[in-house]
């Protein structure tokens, strides 16, 4: 099977947010078949969900994955389980996140998987790192994200996202 480009959010929020996404990297790049080429550093971002949880730690990485998307979903929900990821409720406190953003340059419409990831132009603790990565990004079916990001902005939350430093 072909390598393809993918870009993978990560994002914690409780026990111990930065060590959650230094290992889920780690994990990534164990994966066969992939190998994880760069990272954007650590963002800090407040919670989308209800408020009466920590802040967020947030990165995006980039991966080369010889994976199907479904495969890549599915190794991506056992690193998660692994890590002792429980949902609780909607959008609240998580050990950790791990969503395809982009897979290649497909479009994919499926229950359980949907690429581009529907808030990559609407989460600034989404594109702000993808665009450390790749500020010249295209997303399929939307265009080039700083377009993207620009032409979304009055829908645009704020959650205060900034960077927070190398993944090392």
């Amino acid at each position: 099977m072909k390598t393809k480009t993918v870009y993978l959010g990560l994002g914690s929020n409780i026990e111990q947010p930065y060590l959650q996404i230094k290992n889920a990297i780690r994990a990534l790049n164990d994966l066969p078949g992939t190998t994880v080429i760069d990272d954007s550093g650590y963002y800090k971002s407040r919670p989308m969900g209800p408020q009466d949880q920590p802040d967020y730690v947030n990165a995006v990485v980039e991966l080369a994955t010889d994976m199907s998307a479904s495969d890549l979903l599915q190794q991506c929900q056992s690193i998660e389980r692994q890590q002792g990821r429980i949902k609780k409720r909607h959008w609240g406190e998580r050990s950790i996140d791990l969503d395809i953003l982009l897979y290649a340059d497909q479009q994919i419409s499926r229950d359980d998987l949907q690429v581009p990831h529907p808030g990559i132009c609407l989460r600034d603790f989404v594109y702000m790192p993808l665009l450390k990565l790749a500020p010249d990004i295209e997303i399929p079916g939307k265009g080039r994200l700083t377009i993207c990001v620009e032409s979304a902005k009055t829908d645009n939350a704020d959650f205060a996202c900034v960077y927070a430093g190398k993944i090392e």
